[in-house]
């Protein structure tokens, strides 16, 4: 499956006009990656694929610590449309940023297995597993160029900061976890509240994921990693 996975064209339209090669670094020092923290340090990270808390149920192969990794001019921008949101109380909570191929590999994997009733309830109970390829778990990601994120918004108070009600838990496979789709009234206006942040700052989103984010134009579109998240 890995050279199957790495001969292929990541599906972003920003990569459809090279073939996305991998970088032979072998750290993110070498890939040139920066923790976004070092840049937006009000940003909250809650790296869901470093722990059980993720619909395959367990740590994911990739991840080895509760960090955000992305080329520095996404970072850059990420930390400004925090300072942005903290004039209004609010702020960034990432779930995910650059994904190493290994990871994306152990997604494909974990898709073949036979399915988790228990995962199946909280992550896509209306939707077979078989189909979760390719419409909510592809074979390549533009995660692991290192200009994705994915993320929600907070509210901070001296209490700590919450997370807004989006309509749909994050990585939640469901028509209902597409940006438009019909939510509550709080619900769409806190999807609404994100868009407009991101895209201030020159994010893109992904329409079937409220949470899914790309920044345009990609540093190095042809370019994809497979250093370890630490």
């Amino acid at each position: 499956m890995r050279s199957r996975l790495l001969a292929l064209l990541l599906l972003a339209p920003a990569a459809m006009a090279c073939e996305v090669q991998v970088s032979p670094a072998e750290t993110a020092a070498e890939a040139g990656l920066a923790e976004v923290r070092t840049l937006g340090p009000g940003i909250r990270v809650e790296a869901r694929y470093s722990g059980p808390n993720n619909f395959t149920g367990a740590p994911v192969p990739g991840y080895e610590a509760d960090a955000c990794l992305l080329l520095p001019q996404v970072a850059g921008a990420l930390a400004q449309v925090q300072l942005d949101l903290q004039a209004e109380g609010l702020g960034l909570l990432v779930y995910d940023c650059y994904r190493p191929v290994t990871a994306v590999e152990a997604f494909m994997d974990w898709a073949e297995e036979p399915d988790d009733p228990r995962q199946k309830a909280r992550w896509y109970p209306r939707v077979d597993k078989h189909s979760l390829v390719p419409g909510y778990i592809a074979d390549t990601s533009g995660h692991s160029r290192g200009a994705t994120v994915d993320l929600t918004l907070v509210r901070c108070s001296d209490a700590g900061c919450e997370p807004l009600s989006m309509g749909t838990p994050f990585d939640f496979f469901d028509p209902a976890a597409h940006t438009g789709a019909p939510v509550g009234a709080e619900q769409q206006a806190n999807r609404e509240r994100l868009l407009a942040a991101m895209e201030a700052r020159g994010f893109r989103n992904y329409p079937q994921e409220w949470w899914h984010y790309t920044f345009q134009p990609e540093p190095d579109p042809c370019t994809a990693y497979d250093v370890p998240v630490r």
